[in-house]
């Protein structure tokens, strides 16, 4: 059931940034596209909620229990910089606005761009983390409760990796090419 219900959950955000960003642009209803975008974090307090009836009502924690504290954490950690995203390329495509500048591609600019985006995940790790341990309290069972403790260091470990490779931009940052640094291709070659 819980599955299903993530899976209901993701299928819901997407209709709903569907839905928000076509009433913003397309039907030129500002208001009414914001409160569908604002409807969006209802769907992991429905999730949430499901989540603890389960729970409540006998069911055994399992990897299902866990999955959702997961997603409930990437949803917080990384939903508003999806939505911010979307919403700069539909005013573009729908509304004429510019096009929104992209990440940065090279240098410094993109370490910090990065760990910008890393923070998101440790965000999510850190929501998931206390999501799961509120479970663990609530079922109160030790023996009953491993399967919740192992998702712990699953978000752990993978703020962990994602860590290593935002760092790996600042220890090894990309430089642009020749040919987009504004140094003309022979000074570049020339100085080699």
């Amino acid at each position: 059931m819980i599955v299903a219900l993530i899976a209901a959950c993701e299928i819901g955000f997407w209709v709903l940034l569907a839905a928000g960003l076509g009433a913003r642009y397309l039907l030129r209803m500002p208001r009414l596209g914001l409160g569908l975008l604002l409807c969006e974090p209802l769907l992991e307090v429905v999730l949430l909620v499901a989540t603890a009836l389960d729970l409540k009502n006998g069911a055994e924690p399992n990897w299902t229990h866990g999955l959702a504290a997961l997603y409930i954490g990437y949803t917080v950690g990384h939903g508003h910089r999806t939505v911010k995203w979307l919403d700069g390329h539909a005013a573009h495509r729908l509304g004429g606005a510019p096009k929104p500048a992209g990440p940065p591609r090279y240098g410094m600019a993109r370490a910090r761009h990065e760990g910008k985006v890393w923070l998101g995940t440790l965000v999510g790790a850190a929501v998931a983390t206390v999501l799961l341990q509120l479970a663990i309290w609530y079922v109160d069972d030790p023996s009953r409760v491993t399967s919740l403790e192992s998702w712990r260091f699953v978000a752990w470990r993978a703020a962990g990796i994602h860590g290593l490779i935002a760092l790996s931009y600042a220890i090894w940052p990309r430089k642009a090419p020749a040919g987009e640094s504004g140094v003309p291709l022979e000074k570049e070659e020339v100085r080699r």
